[in-house]
């Protein structure tokens, strides 16, 4: 479950906390183009792209992107630049404004790649992924390959649960232990009202697993905490791929294999039944 899978909201696809961002960029086709104040330039610009153009240039291009965008699709774009590893284009489309997450890649992208992007996230055209995918593949040298120093680190002991016992006896049990990852509990978000959640994610990059801390609780399962540790799993064994111009996490030789967790139906009844206890998180 890409951190926090399987269709629990229509909108799951643009929701990824865990990554830096930038401050959002939201121009009104309608208004007048104003000047980005200076003295927010600093806290609001994008992460420094490969080049290392000053936070001025990078605000300016942001700003820049998000009028094209704005303008090709007759609405308003409130545009976060980040620098994720793992999802480059992210979103969310509302009946008044178009909530999109691009990483910093895009900000000098050719037009037909802007265009692109305004198909794929703004007219909901899935061919238009293809073009996306390539673009990507062709700048996969801009791509944070290696964490932070402020990414926090992987602590796999919680309060009700250790992910590592977990994890080893899974890929015992499952994988014959020829899986090679490192997991943790991920970062509490901040308490807020969610119509969605995403239990857990694998970063191929890093090889790294991150379980949502609100499993970490006495109420939940543990048979359910390692349904979600063995979804995770096999994401190293079944990465997922550009078909029909969109992006498949979970293939189906994924699902197949998925099913064969021996408390498959219960976990998905148990997470079915207490979705709404999840997200109040």
């Amino acid at each position: 479950m890409s951190f926090f899978p399987r269709g629990m909201s229509a909108a799951n696809r643009a929701a990824e906390p865990a990554e830096p961002q930038a401050r959002d960029v939201t121009p009104t086709p309608s208004q007048p183009r104003p000047l980005p104040p200076r003295n927010r330039v600093a806290e609001e610009a994008p992460r420094m792209l490969t080049l290392n153009p000053t936070r001025e240039e990078m605000w300016t291009r942001a700003e820049s992107l998000a009028w094209r965008l704005s303008a090709d699709l007759g609405l308003p774009v409130r545009l976060s630049v980040t620098d994720n590893r793992s999802t480059m284009v992210s979103f969310r489309r509302g009946a008044s404004v178009l909530q999109l997450r691009l990483h910093h890649m895009f900000l000098d992208a050719p037009e037909p790649v802007v265009r692109a992007v305004a198909d794929y996230a703004g007219r909901g055209h899935r061919t238009a992924g293809a073009i996306l995918d390539e673009y990507i593949r062709g700048q996969q040298p801009r791509i944070r390959q290696v964490r932070r120093e402020t990414d926090a680190d992987l602590n796999p002991r919680g309060r009700c649960f250790d992910l590592q016992a977990l994890y080893d006896a899974v890929n015992v049990a499952h994988f014959q232990g020829l899986i090679q990852a490192r997991i943790g509990w991920g970062r509490m978000p901040p308490r807020r009202r969610r119509k969605s959640i995403r239990l857990g994610v694998y970063d191929h990059q890093t090889r790294e697993i991150r379980i949502h801390p609100a499993l970490d609780r006495p109420e939940v399962p543990a048979f359910f905490v390692e349904f979600i540790v063995f979804h995770e799993m096999l994401h190293q064994l079944f990465p997922s791929n550009a078909r029909g111009g969109r992006r498949v996490h979970h293939p189906r030789a994924f699902r197949e294999r998925e099913r064969t967790y021996p408390h498959y139906a219960a976990a998905l009844r148990w997470e079915r039944e207490n979705l709404g206890v999840l997200l109040r998180g």
